[in-house]
């Protein structure tokens, strides 16, 4: 009998991608290496979208018998909740949604960081908007996804300006609700990362009040489920390898990979390039500091009473086990 976890990951891992079911007959909070599923959460944009086309991740973990089943989600916490939950495996955030999870008690694992990956982040504003600084956010309505990198963003962008986040009107909504919400003006400013960020900078009159390479670059996170990446350290390693070579190629193949990521996300090409152009494919393990700046956004969080209670980065940092020692 299933147990109400399982049912859970089960109803999460449908729920992500319409019209992808969950394989038969695996269990999916407990799929393992030995003619297992390795399965990926990823969004519509990154190394993943890429490694995915290219099947770099399948001919990797060819070699080991696993297979690989990949689930689209809108943005980081419900990538976050299903990991937490057993349903996917692996997946890649920015910054927030692991320090919100981990601080809920939820089974992650940082395996890898994309440092500083780029600036495709912005605060936005509509046209016609008569706002022209971040002091003049007071006040204001501003979007955002609660738990993301864009949350982040407006934190920090609030204590550059002076203000504090009592100072606004926080609107917590996914990407699309957000989109849809700042298109009518029912929101005086938006906080969005790439690709929507791209997207909206193609509507006349989109106007940025502040990106994040002047405020702050987003770090982004590779993580796994704890008990997964434990019990499958060399899929994960493999993974983290193909993970690795795909970065390398992207930062030599920018047009290449602009072509490679509208071709699987859908997103127009010109502001799929966009969003290229303004990205870093660099992919390494989690250093001191590395750490220490996720421990610091961890603590911003907490600060402003937005997590309930302070949580240690280091207590969720994989330690990959040492690789044998050669004879001869």
């Amino acid at each position: 009998m299933l147990s109400r976890r399982s049912l859970l990951a089960t109803a999460l891992a449908a729920a992500a991608l319409p019209g992808q079911a969950v394989l038969p007959g695996l269990p999916v909070a407990s799929a393992r290496a030995e003619g297992g599923v390795f399965r990926i959460g990823y969004q519509k944009n990154g190394i993943l979208v890429v490694a995915k086309q290219q099947g770099a991740i399948e001919q990797a973990l060819k070699p080991l018998g696993v297979s690989v089943r990949w689930t689209e989600f809108s943005f980081g916490p419900p990538v976050l909740e299903a990991l937490g939950v057993g349903a996917i495996d692996f997946g890649q955030t920015g910054a927030p949604p692991p320090v919100f999870a981990q601080a809920a008690g939820n089974s992650l694992l940082y395996v890898a960081a994309q440092e500083a990956g780029g600036s495709g982040e912005a605060i936005l504003l509509p046209q016609g908007s008569p706002l022209k600084t971040l002091a003049d956010l007071k006040g204001r309505r501003v979007a955002f996804a609660k738990g993301s990198s864009a949350h982040y963003l407006v934190v920090r962008a609030l204590e550059k300006a002076g203000l504090t986040y009592a100072d606004i009107e926080p609107v917590t909504l996914a990407p699309a609700d957000a989109a849809a919400a700042f298109a009518r003006g029912a929101v005086d400013a938006w906080a969005i990362w790439d690709p929507y960020f791209a997207i909206a900078e193609r509507q006349p009159g989109t106007r940025i009040l502040a990106s994040a390479a002047d405020i702050a670059k987003p770090s982004n996170y590779f993580l796994g489920n704890r008990d997964f990446t434990q019990a499958n350290a060399p899929v994960v390693q493999a993974a983290l390898a193909a993970l690795g070579e795909v970065a390398t190629w992207c930062e030599a193949h920018r047009p290449e990979v602009a072509a490679l990521l509208s071709k699987g996300t859908g997103v127009p090409l010109d502001a799929t390039r966009r969003a290229v152009d303004r990205s870093l494919y660099v992919i390494a393990p989690l250093t001191e500091a590395t750490i220490a700046d996720q421990q610091r956004v961890a603590d911003r969080f907490h600060a402003l009473g937005l997590i309930a209670n302070p949580i240690r980065i280091r207590d969720a940092v994989w330690t990959p086990p040492a690789a044998p020692a050669s004879k001869g």
